[in-house]
């Protein structure tokens, strides 16, 4: 993620991302707050038994977000007080490449609390993959000369998609039409829907 903002142009930071409601801006801010997230949730130690893994991890949500969560307009409110582009990019490289070196530095095993929850830090971080994998298409969401994510990422999440919907996405599928399909980032063809069969029904998984 650190690479891939480090390559948008200034003129991307005012283009809307994949995200409802936010600007490219507002999505590197969000990022930014994440990096914090995994400073402090790998420094919450545990001794509780495990209460969650990295797919159960995630909720899946009755409604898609609004804009109105006082964290989102937050992160909207604090995005514009960057004022500079190149100020967003070094603090995601500054925070996210210390998030980067404490999850190199981390016993997968070890048990770390976050959201009320138990789970390994291994599991903590693999969830994180989906998370990031996610927006790192919404970062280049209408920005197509931008590079995609490395492959091993999204077939990861293809793969804990899968889980969450007890169900696998057409072969045909792509693994990026699958997450973007599967989370209501883009709206299934008629053919795609048919190919879905009884998992249309259960989608989008939205996820939070």
């Amino acid at each position: 993620m650190r690479t891939a903002v480090a390559a948008l142009p200034d003129t991307a930071f005012e283009q809307p991302s994949g995200c409802t409601g936010w600007l490219v801006r507002d999505l590197v801010c969000h990022l930014i707050i994440d990096a914090q997230d995994v400073l402090i949730t790998l420094v919450t130690p545990a001794e509780a038994e495990p209460t969650v893994d990295a797919v159960t991890y995630w909720n899946v949500e009755d409604r898609p977000p609004t804009g109105e969560d006082p964290l989102d307009a937050l992160t909207v409110r604090l995005a514009a007080a960057y004022e500079e582009p190149r100020l967003l990019t070094f603090h995601l490289d500054d925070v996210g490449s210390a998030a980067g070196r404490a999850a190199e530095l981390a016993d997968p095993g070890a048990r770390v609390s976050t959201r009320g929850e138990v789970l390994t830090a291994g599991d903590y971080l693999t969830a994180y993959v989906l998370e990031w994998t996610l927006h790192h298409l919404d970062l280049i969401a209408h920005l197509p000369d931008m590079a995609e994510p490395p492959p091993e990422g999204p077939a990861r999440s293809r793969a804990m998609l899968e889980e969450i919907a007890g169900a696998a996405f057409p072969a045909s599928f792509t693994d990026k039409d699958a997450l973007l399909i599967g989370t209501g980032r883009r709206t299934p063809t008629d053919a795609e829907r048919a190919e879905l069969g009884e998992l249309a029904a259960k989608l989008p998984l939205l996820l939070g």
